[in-house]
């Protein structure tokens, strides 16, 4: 049976291009809803609380991964492809958000980890076993070198060497994150048709596509040369935190190989079996991640979407920046697609690391989140993003996450941005749970709750029901094209345009007022419905503190 008629339509009426533009809510299971009382999220809790996702005018929902896991690494270390951890649910729970959120509109994506498994992965357990087993070669194993040591000087994104010894085989074997997660050999032709196999069988249940974790770590290079080191002045934390010597490499051999392009076009070619189906890939590299999404997204026959951390690293953004991320991506990638997002279960909530200082935040955080959703491309929301949910502080004794753990101090990982979603203010732990939470729920969170900004027009939540609504109603910020007309740090002009039909966009990123002048002979005419107060006069856009104006040419 095909996707399109498990979904009830026609293939006359269905929409194959859905994802161009779409606007795609990311969902941290384990944090957005307790259904049962463990103090875990689960999927139970995300069907209770999908009628908010819909209300917000969202298109698609991209759930993290909830597949049978020791958490290790909280289900991004997955030993079961086709099954759901009990911490979660259950298949049947699946295909119930599955039909509950079609029912409601939308669309629903899931978080594929293609890289690696996890140690007790049945695959990896027999690889293990021998050099000899029919999985030997289903991961990355290597000898040592003469002295014992690890075979090159490949390092781990959460520290340390990117190889682990096994006493069984007497080998190292490769693992990009935690050594509880080995990568697996994509080189493998058995490997890569069965991670196909496991894609099947969830495009088979109806899902509408995928977010690929770590894309660009699928392949490594077979020759296993040392990375070269990075120049002190090329250095970022665009991938990793500043305090972590994986920035002081030049990322050549372990990641990003063009190897990676034939795999890719396999799994575009299943996806396309399965009309309307989309994939979003995660690129992790900061040297050149532009140029690893504009060949990902190429040609039409690769993934539809990618993005890397341009707009995730602690760079404050500026209107200079987002000008130069976009004109290098249309250099790169003039046919490509990307997937832009502020925030995510991976990175320090936006709203504390931009918004930390502002002198309004939450009319900070409206304009940048009416700047996301007016970029081309497609445009990924974090839970609690819609709430103004900071980063959390924690005390190193509540942290879960392992990376945070290892990096402490200086790094205090992932766990202040996975922080329990708020539902209402007077509820135990916002309404998350009734028992102890996994993660504590931050008492300054407490008044962003979902009942206290519910009917508050001037609340961040109105704010983004509303503008998602003007974005509805405005296809050239969906799919036109974009051209800027100017930039500076806190001021950004540019026009949208689609069909003969042109909207002028302006913003004003900073606390002063501002204007930006184009020339007398610059007729404008504002549109109504986005909720910001700028004006045009004399050719001239007149911006508030924190303002936007949308408009036309009259």
């Amino acid at each position: 049976m095909t996707q399109f008629l498990q979904h009830g339509s026609s293939g006359a009426d269905i929409d194959r291009d859905w994802w161009r533009g779409a606007v795609i809510y990311q969902i941290y299971p384990r944090s957005y809803q307790d259904s049962n009382g463990d103090g875990v999220g689960d999927l139970r809790g995300i069907i209770r609380r999908l009628p908010h996702i819909a209300s917000l005018g969202v298109d698609a929902i991209w759930v993290s991964p909830f597949f049978t896991s020791p958490m290790k690494d909280f289900g991004y270390d997955v030993t079961d492809y086709r099954d759901v951890d009990p911490l979660f649910g259950t298949l049947s729970d699946f295909d119930e958000l599955l039909a509950e959120a079609h029912a409601l509109g939308l669309k629903v994506m899931i978080d594929e980890v293609l890289s690696h498994t996890a140690a007790d992965h049945p695959w990896f357990r027999e690889s293990r076993s021998s050099r000899d087993n029919p999985k030997a070669g289903w991961y990355v194993w290597a000898d040592a070198r003469p002295d014992g040591t690890p075979p090159n000087n490949w390092l781990s994104i959460f520290g340390g060497s990117a190889w682990q010894w096994d006493t069984t085989r007497q080998q190292y074997y490769l693992h990009n994150f935690l050594a509880e997660q080995p990568d697996l050999n994509l080189h493998n032709l058995d490997v890569q048709d069965a991670l196909l196999d496991a894609t099947r069988f969830w495009l088979q249940r109806g899902v509408d596509g995928f977010r690929l974790d770590t894309i660009n770590f699928y392949f490594h290079s077979q020759g296993l040369e040392d990375n070269p080191p990075l120049a002190l002045e090329l250095r970022n934390d665009q991938t990793a935190p500043a305090v972590n010597p994986y920035n002081w490499q030049d990322h050549l051999y372990d990641k990003s190989r063009p190897e990676n392009l034939g795999f890719l076009e396999r799994f575009r070619a299943l996806l396309d079996e399965y009309p309307a189906t989309a994939a979003v890939g995660e690129v992790g590299d900061s040297q050149r991640g532009l140029q690893v999404v504009a060949a990902y997204t190429a040609g039409g026959n690769r993934v539809h979407m990618c993005y890397a951390f341009d707009f995730l690293a602690p760079e404050k953004i500026t209107g200079t920046k987002v000008q130069a991320v976009l004109d290098a991506f249309g250099a790169e990638a003039p046919d490509g697609w990307s997937c832009w997002a502020f925030s995510n279960h991976d990175v320090k909530r936006h709203a504390s690391r931009w918004g930390e200082g502002e002198k309004d935040r939450t009319a900070y955080l409206k304009v940048l989140s009416a700047l996301l959703m007016s970029m081309r491309g497609s445009v990924c929301l974090y839970q609690g993003e819609e709430l103004g949910l900071t980063e959390a502080e924690l005390a190193f004794e509540q942290l879960q996450d392992p990376y945070g753990k290892a990096m402490w101090p200086e790094f205090k990982g992932r766990d202040g941005c996975r922080t329990p979603m708020v539902w209402e203010q007077d509820a135990p732990h916002g309404g998350f749970t009734h028992a102890d939470p996994w993660l504590p729920v931050p008492p300054e969170h407490l008044p962003l709750a979902v009942d206290r900004q519910l009917g508050d027009a001037g609340s961040l939540l109105e704010h983004y029901r509303r503008f998602l609504a003007f974005r509805r109603a405005n296809a050239a910020l969906i799919k036109g094209d974009m051209e800027f007309w100017t930039a500076d740090e806190n001021v950004l002009v540019f026009s949208r345009d689609i069909d003969n039909q042109q909207l002028v966009c302006a913003f004003n990123l900073g606390s002063r007022a501002a204007e930006v002048d184009l020339g007398a002979e610059t007729e404008l005419e504002g549109v109504e419905g986005h909720g910001f107060a700028g004006r045009a006069e004399a050719g001239k856009i007149k911006l508030s503190g924190y303002g936007a104006w949308f408009g036309r040419l009259a």
